[in-house]
C-alpha cells in the first residue's frame, strides 16, 4: 500500500522539525550568534552590571591593575575600565545599528524600486552607485565631520549614505533574479499590484540575503566608527566608547599600562569576528535554500 500523503500541518511540522535540526547542527552560527547575543545583552543592562559611574575619576588610583575592586584595572585618571566598557558599548553598538538600519532601509528600497521599474531608473541607479562607492567610507565621513563638526550624528550620516551602495548592489542582484521568475508573472496575471508583488513577494525572498549582509556589514560600521573615535573626530572625552578608549588607552600602553587599550581593542576584535561569522553562516544558509 503506497504511504498517503502527509497533511497540511504534518508537513509544516516535518519541514520545522528539519529546520531545527539543520540549525542545532550549525555549531559555528550558534555559537556566534550567542556571542553576539551576549554583547547585546551586556549593552543593555551595563549600567545594572557596573560598579559605579564611568565618569568617576581618582588619581590616587591611576593605572591600577586587575583586582577584586576593578577586574580590568584603571584608566591614567583612575577610572574603572570594566565600567568603562560597559557603558561605552552602547555608544560603541548602537552607532553601527543607526547605521545598518538606515542603509538598509535605502538600500534595499532602491535595489527593489530600481528592478521592479527598469529602465531609465536603473540606469540612474547604477550610476549614482558608481559615483558613492568611488568613496572610501572612512574618507567620507571624515569629510562630513569636517563639515558639520565632531561628535556621533555627523559620521552616522555620513557612514549611512556610505553604506547604502553595498546594501544596494547585493539586494539589487538577488531581487533581479527574483524578479525573472515565473511566480512574479503569476503574480501579474492575477492583478496584484506592484507594491503588493514587491512587498509580499520579493522583499521576503531576498531578506535571507540582506540579513546576512547586514550582519557582515555591522562590524565594518563599528571598526569605521572607532577608527573616527580614535581619530579625535567621534564622541568626545569624557564619554565612554571603545575606539575613544583606545585612543586614550594608547598613550598609557607606551607608559607600560596596556590594560585599557587592550580591554576596549579586545571588544572591538570580538564584535566584529562574532557579527562577520554570524553573516558569513547566515549568507550560506541563504544561499543554500535557493
Amino acid at each position: 500500500m503506497s504511504a498517503l500523503p502527509l497533511p497540511p500541518v504534518a508537513a509544516f511540522r516535518g519541514r520545522g522539525g528539519r529546520a531545527v535540526r539543520s540549525l542545532a547542527e550549525d555549531k559555528l552560527l550558534l555559537a556566534s550568534g550567542a556571542v553576539c547575543v551576549a554583547i547585546v545583552a551586556l549593552a543593555l543592562l551595563g549600567p545594572l552590571l557596573a560598579s559605579g559611574s564611568p565618569s568617576r575619576t581618582s588619581i590616587l588610583e591611576a593605572n591600577l591593575g586587575s583586582s577584586s575592586q576593578h577586574w580590568l584595572g584603571t584608566d591614567a585618571l583612575g577610572r574603572d575600565i570594566f565600567t568603562r566598557l560597559l557603558y561605552g558599548a552602547r555608544l560603541s553598538l548602537a552607532g553601527p545599528a543607526l547605521i545598518i538600519a538606515v542603509s538598509t532601509v535605502l538600500g534595499t528600497g532602491a535595489a527593489i524600486t530600481a528592478v521592479w521599474v527598469g529602465g531609465r531608473v536603473e540606469r540612474v541607479l547604477n550610476r549614482v552607485l558608481d559615483v558613492l562607492f568611488a568613496f572610501p567610507a572612512l574618507l567620507f565621513a571624515i569629510l562630513v565631520v569636517a563639515i558639520l563638526g565632531t561628535g556621533l550624528v555627523a559620521p552616522v550620516i555620513a557612514l549611512s549614505i556610505a553604506y547604502t551602495p553595498y546594501m544596494a548592489r547585493v539586494v539589487r542582484s538577488v531581487a533581479r533574479r527574483e524578479r525573472s521568475l515565473p511566480y512574479i508573472d503569476a503574480c501579474q496575471l492575477a492583478g496584484l499590484s506592484s507594491w503588493r508583488i514587491c512587498s509580499r513577494h520579493i522583499l521576503p525572498n531576498v531578506f535571507g540575503v540582506v540579513r546576512a549582509q547586514a550582519s557582515i556589514a555591522f562590524g565594518a560600521a563599528l571598526i569605521d566608527l572607532a577608527a573616527i573615535s580614535f581619530l579625535g573626530l567621534g564622541v568626545s572625552p569624557p564619554a565612554a566608547e571603545w575606539g575613544l578608549m583606545v585612543a586614550n588607552g594608547s598613550t598609557a600602553l607606551l607608559n607600560g599600562y596596556p590594560q585599557e587599550c587592550l580591554a576596549a581593542g579586545a571588544c572591538i576584535v570580538v564584535t566584529v569576528v562574532a557579527f562577520n561569522l554570524l553573516g558569513e553562516r547566515l549568507a550560506v544558509r541563504s544561499e543554500g535554500r535557493r
